[in-house]
């Protein structure tokens, strides 16, 4: 009995110290976006909203925002409805090479961004879409769209291959079947998919500063405000960026244990 406290202990002293690792620097970040001095020093500052009300006295900054919002509203369901397309593909037919074509299908996010970016880049001049708005949308389609077809093609494993084959042998045709069976029971995936879509897309930085040219997104325009000078509003809009990201994940994962929870009142 000692020895399991003493692993047990053990084992939230260092889950707490990885956590600790992990956060304090977003923490910290959060603590200095409030502190009324320009640089991130000890002791602190009085309260202040100072940074946040210039950052949303930005005209580059809001329309950083709004690009932000515009790409991610258009990507995430593109991107979901792809992936689900490829994980039906996958869970329902089979074809010569369809081994070879899922491995390519979520290959994108296993490329070094860099390498991305510069190929998006090419390839994106040469159709005259490099440094557009709907460059940026492209290159995060392709790379949030293996995110969507792993969640789904996951709950797709656990589905009953011949639910719906059973369906059609009772009378229901291919698109009452699908309806009946397929989207109800992968509902809760395709919603978890599409948050992470828009969550991989609000953060990407790296291929949209390669293709975005002029348009800048959230994060890319924290790299700009790093290239002219230090500035505490960097704080303000990396935590604003975070929050944002960690709402639509905890949203994602809200989805994933409400369906598991489902299936653990059902068994």
């Amino acid at each position: 009995m000692k020895t399991r406290k003493l692993t047990r202990y053990i084992g939230v002293v260092f889950c707490s110290i990885i956590l600790i690792f992990l956060y304090a620097p977003i923490i910290s970040n959060f603590i200095f976006s409030f502190n009324s001095l320009r640089f991130p020093t000890i002791p602190l500052g009085s309260f202040s909203w100072e940074w946040y009300q210039l950052i949303l006295n930005d005209s580059l900054v809001i329309n950083a925002f709004k690009n932000t919002l515009i790409v991610g509203f258009i990507v995430a369901p593109i991107a979901t409805f792809m992936g689900f397309a490829a994980a039906y593909s996958d869970y329902r037919f089979n074809f010569f090479g369809k081994k070879l074509v899922m491995v390519f299908a979520l290959m994108p996010p296993l490329i070094p961004l860099v390498v991305i970016g510069l190929a998006m880049l090419a390839y994106l001049s040469r159709i005259g879409l490099s440094g557009t708005l709907p460059a940026i949308i492209v290159s995060h389609v392709v790379l949030t769209s293996p995110f969507a077809m792993a969640i789904i093609r996951l709950r797709f494993s656990q589905i009953e291959s011949d639910l719906e084959f059973a369906a059609q042998n009772l009378g229901a045709t291919n698109w009452l079947a699908f309806k009946e069976i397929i989207i109800p029971m992968v509902k809760n995936s395709v919603i978890t998919a599409f948050l992470m879509c828009l969550a991989v897309s609000f953060d990407e930085y790296a291929v949209t500063w390669f293709v975005g040219g002029l348009e800048e997104t959230s994060s890319v325009r924290v790299l700009s405000f790093l290239q002219s000078a230090v500035s505490p509003r960097i704080n303000a809009i990396g935590s604003i960026t975070f929050a944002v990201s960690i709402l639509l994940l905890l949203g994602a994962q809200y989805f994933v244990f409400k369906k598991l929870n489902q299936d653990i009142k059902k068994s």
